[in-house]
């Protein structure tokens, strides 16, 4: 009996779907991605020609492509299943080619969830596939080729080979660049903090901070003008001037859109985005949940939407009312407020596809890392659609000779969204109610010399932020834009913090010497909106590409002939072993290494051993150094090695704990870096 074929694109979503449709009836296959591209040996645009692609076959999708056509020719009926975006349009229109599809035929179905409800009503609302979003793609996809084949090979003459440039890319290492510059060129000044620790008569305490003078907001810049407030306030009493009463609301988050899930994943859960995009495709396509089956746990993950289905919306008011309660219920519509560039709204924000499904009822059939971003997005969906949270708040303005302070109290009187979502250890700071007139006791005056910080590098997180504010790349290119600057050696993770290499600056500064608009932000960000005027249908694909390239085309010209070589060769004062000659810096795949001076005559090499300071708590006869995992995480070991195998995932301090000897280390924080001991078993610790 011949079966109708749904084609998707990974091979778990085929068998969640195929559990669903059952298999009597329907056949579900997977291309296991893109199944016809340009090809990867030349640039496969024709320029003149319009910039009309060529496309082929992906060299090893043979068996896979043969065996669609097998299984489309048996069938009664096909339908094009992949995900609901530009790529998986533009998969859609070239399986269409591939199978011989009349375009015409409505064989496109999509939907923003892989449950049985959502796969059986997009059965039955198949449509043509939409040569908008096919071309919004193309367009893309060609416009990236003529920039990377063009420019890239640049940096392989005039550089290094396996360097790179594109269009969201090297923006996005000038950004990092550019905060870079601002840290070193940054000056500090001096501000001084004064706080009062007052009582009234009854004994009440109070804390004071200084806010300015005669009214207005003053900052203290050295130790004089901190001596002369210091004298008013001598043998004086703090009077109390204004005290303002208010009730705060604030508002519930709204939904996660993708990069919100990148930006909260690498805050909240220290995960990269890399991490994030491929937990979340799990938890998308399928997971085998203990008495339901394989289904997926959340909505499609790449969305720049927060709007959520009427469905959904309902499900959640449901369940809030039956757990908390009628008055934790937001009775507002949450609405997605379109900033300047395209919502996709055909997609929801990323939600559980049943909220009734909590993490904890789940936990048993989900790995540590699934639970914890389950856990996150469930969360988030549910205090998106609960009542704000209303703090009173108490402010009190005081002033002793004009000078000018203020204490702040809060209250929580109903937690509202907080319920459910909420990651802060602030407590109440409940302060007595004072009198206008009441005249408070100085009890303790504290001044403390600050500086103002330099701006801090990008973490992920920060950097996706900044990314989609300036309407760079879309939030399903920030994860792998991210993971490719690091991989050509652009950029380097410490810590948290994204900073460039020597080799990153080298290659911006070329960039913006010779391709000022490839590296002008706007100009990149003026792209995406044309990319999103093509998916509209305002805007011819090709007229695009054309109007973006023109401009470069006598730039990458006019680079070939004018850049100059650079020697990215430092040499050192390190010594060859095996030849007396000097060795040299140079840099592979991995990052830099020491190589010999006389290659290829001499083919020495040596890893660069970062040190710490630190002398190895083990064998106390190396060096601690800074090294890294192959997925590029950072760590710690000997310089012994494989003499010494000391390794810490955390850095060392070079002290012992005094209660069990265990060597100190590093712990870092949101809020400070303090020193622990690792010993879990330490009275240190209890």
């Amino acid at each position: 009996m011949a079966k109708t074929l749904v084609i998707v694109e990974s091979p778990a979503k085929a068998k969640t779907i195929e559990k669903f449709l059952g298999k009597s009836h329907y056949k579900v296959e997977a291309t296991v991605g893109h199944v016809r591209d340009l090809p990867k040996s030349r640039l496969g645009v024709d320029i003149d020609d319009n910039f009309e692609p060529e496309y082929i076959n992906i060299r090893g999708k043979g068996p896979v492509i043969k065996n669609l056509k097998k299984e489309a020719k048996k069938a009664k009926k096909v339908y094009l299943a992949t995900d609901p975006d530009r790529e998986g349009e533009a998969i859609s229109w070239h399986l269409e080619h591939i199978l011989d599809i009349d375009n015409n035929e409505p064989v496109r179905i999509e939907f923003n969830e892989i449950t049985k409800e959502a796969i059986k009503k997009a059965i039955k609302q198949p449509r043509k596939v939409d040569k908008d979003l096919v071309d919004a793609q193309q367009a893309r996809r060609v416009l990236d080729r003529l920039l990377g084949y063009q420019i890239s090979p640049i940096l392989w003459q005039k550089v290094r080979k396996g360097l790179s440039a594109g269009r969201v890319q090297s923006v996005t290492v000038k950004l990092i660049c550019d905060r870079e510059k601002e840290i070193e060129d940054f000056v500090p000044k001096e501000y001084w903090l004064i706080e009062l620790e007052c009582t009234n008569d009854k004994g009440d305490k109070y804390t004071f901070k200084y806010v300015g003078k005669d009214g207005d907001k003053k900052e203290i810049n050295n130790e004089k003008e901190v001596q002369e407030i210091l004298d008013k306030l001598k043998d004086n009493k703090l009077v109390v001037k204004d005290v303002e009463k208010k009730e705060r609301k604030r508002k519930p988050p709204l939904p996660y859109s993708t990069s919100m899930l990148q930006q909260d994943a690498v805050n909240r859960l220290g995960f990269t985005t890399k991490k994030t995009m491929m937990i979340a495709q799990a938890l998308y396509e399928g997971v085998d949940i203990k008495g339901e089956g394989t289904v997926g746990l959340i909505s499609y993950i790449r969305t720049d939407s927060k709007r959520i289905s009427e469905e959904a919306r309902t499900r959640a008011a449901d369940y809030i009312n039956e757990i908390f309660g009628k008055n934790y219920l937001n009775n507002l519509k949450v609405e997605d407020k379109k900033s300047g560039k395209k919502v996709q709204d055909a997609h929801e924000a990323i939600r559980p596809t049943g909220v009734t499904r909590t993490p904890d009822s789940i936990k048993d059939s989900l790995s540590k890392d699934q639970y914890k971003l389950y856990n996150l997005i469930w969360r988030r969906f549910v205090a998106s659609q609960m009542a704000p949270s209303v703090t009173e708040t108490l402010s009190i303005s005081s002033d002793v000779d004009n000078i000018n302070f203020r204490a702040t109290g809060s209250k929580m009187i109903f937690d509202g969204y907080t319920k459910v979502f909420n990651f802060s250890d602030r407590g109440d700071n409940i302060i007595p109610e004072p009198k206008i007139g009441d005249k408070l006791n100085i009890d303790e005056v504290v001044h403390e010399q600050k500086f103002t910080q330099p701006p801090a590098r990008y973490t992920e997180a920060s950097l996706v932020k900044k990314l989609e504010d300036l309407g760079i790349g879309r939030p399903s290119t920030y994860a792998p834009t991210i993971a490719t600057i690091q991989a050509r050696n652009y950029i380097n993770k410490e810590c948290q913090s994204l900073v460039p290499t020597e080799l990153g600056k080298v290659v911006t500064d070329m960039l913006e010497d010779n391709f000022k608009m490839l590296m002008d932000i706007q100009y990149t960000a003026d792209m995406e909106m044309s990319l999103d005027k093509v998916e509209d249908g305002e805007l011819e694909w090709k007229k695009m590409v054309s109007d973006a390239y023109e401009p470069l085309k006598d730039a990458i010209k006019e680079a070939v002939e004018n850049i100059e070589k650079v020697n990215m060769e430092v040499e050192t004062d390190e010594i060859c072993e095996n030849c007396g000659s000097n060795m040299v810096i140079k840099y592979g795949r991995f990052g830099q290494f020491l190589a010999c001076k006389n290659y290829p005559e001499c083919k020495t090499t040596k890893p660069i051993l970062e040190k710490i300071g630190v002398k190895c708590p083990k064998c106390e006869k190396g060096d601690v150094v800074i090294k890294k995992s192959k997925r590029g995480r950072m760590f710690y070991g000997c310089s012994e090695f494989p003499e010494c195998d000391f390794v810490s995932w955390a850095r060392p301090t070079g002290k012992k704990c005094e209660h069990c000897g265990t060597p100190m280390v590093e712990k870092v924080t949101k809020k400070e870096t303090k020193e622990v001991c690792p010993n879990k078993e330490c009275e240190f610790n209890k």
